[in-house]
């Protein structure tokens, strides 16, 4: 106990210096199973019943209390099943934003975007770097099971928190990485547990705001910028 609370202490001294600095990938390959990818087959994997974001994006969506208006930020939206859901309830005076590093899957979010007549929907391309958003424009910027595939956490903490308004929230649900309890692929696919993760992004500058705890396989973290 007394060596992890030192580490998360040394974790909050470091981590603002080397944000600019980070240059080696600290999860090497971690996205290589995007580098091709067929947008039908993903959609099957990601929205499916029995996974736990897919089955509770209702009760997600309900607890970010989004009004309309809003400028949300789905980094790393996948498939873009829950940005389809925050342009529901940003409405036409709002923009929801579906940011992604494989452009096949803005593609395949641009077509349902513009089948349901969701023109509030926007994509973009983001960079391993630099989510590419621009600076002081958003609200809320949502990731889901997206955190542990950034590979140069510091560089993108600090675009995300340019990229928020003061006072904007950071929402990150990812997986609990629990020995013991995690499944093997969990414990060896997922970089960081909670505590890191905690520990990394109030390094960047953000304060805890709430949890939630109505997920099981997942924590539902908001951060807010001062």
């Amino acid at each position: 106990m007394k060596h992890s609370r030192l580490l998360l202490t040394l974790l909050i001294i470091l981590l603002p210096a080397l944000a600019g600095a980070q240059e080696r990938s600290i999860s090497p390959g971690v996205n290589r199973a995007y580098e091709n990818p067929e947008y039908a087959r993903w959609q099957v994997a990601f929205e499916t019943e029995g996974r736990e974001i897919f089955e509770q994006r209702h009760a997600i969506v309900d607890a970010l209390a989004i009004k309309p208006g809003m400028v949300i930020a789905d980094v790393g939206a996948g498939t873009g099943v829950l940005s389809l859901l925050f342009a529901q309830k940003v409405g036409a005076g709002g923009t929801a934003i579906a940011q992604d590093i494989v452009p096949e899957f803005l593609r395949g979010i641009e077509d349902r975007a513009r089948k349901a007549g969701l023109s509030q929907v926007r994509t973009l391309l983001g960079g391993e770097k630099d989510a590419r958003l621009l600076a002081g424009s958003v609200d809320l910027i949502f990731t889901s099971d997206t955190y542990h595939h950034f590979e140069y956490p510091q560089a993108m903490l600090a675009s995300l928190r340019s990229a928020l308004k003061p006072g904007g929230r950071l929402i990150v649900i990812d997986y609990e990485k629990i020995p013991g309890r995690s499944s093997s692929w969990v414990m060896s696919h997922v970089r960081a547990n909670r505590e890191t993760v905690i520990a990394e992004i109030t390094a960047a500058g953000f304060h805890l705001d709430r949890t939630h705890d109505f997920l099981q396989d997942n924590y539902f973290l908001e951060f807010r910028k001062p």
